[in-house]
């Protein structure tokens, strides 16, 4: 029989404490070995909030991998950049740009 291929898409993991992310990464990545399909640490992205600002000194693994923080590499998640600055200052000239090129897009069809 041949292998099969399988794909897993986003997943979000929310926690409220350091030590639940840390066992629940454990638990998914235990289930991915169980299911014989691997994480790719290097598409994650983790970010670490305390007292409501950015934590950079916490950091987590899955497969044995440090996943980035959105401070090292941002992330596009459902169409909206995520980094480090958690502010909304660029997103409604980012929102004008996106809409005014999908009205163009309509347009030509």
């Amino acid at each position: 029989m041949p292998p099969l291929k399988a794909f897993m898409n986003d997943t979000t993991v929310i926690c409220s404490k350091e030590d639940e992310t840390r066992r629940m990464l454990t638990r998914l990545d235990d289930l991915m070995s169980w299911c014989r399909m691997e994480f790719k640490p290097k598409k994650s992205r983790s970010l670490s909030i305390r007292k409501g600002k950015v934590d950079e000194s916490t950091t987590f693994t899955v497969a044995e991998q440090q996943i980035p923080t959105v401070s090292q590499e941002p992330v596009k998640s459902l169409g909206r950049w995520y980094d480090s600055s958690m502010k909304d200052t660029r997103r409604g000239a980012e929102t004008l740009v996106l809409s005014s090129e999908s009205l163009l897009a309509i347009n030509k069809c």
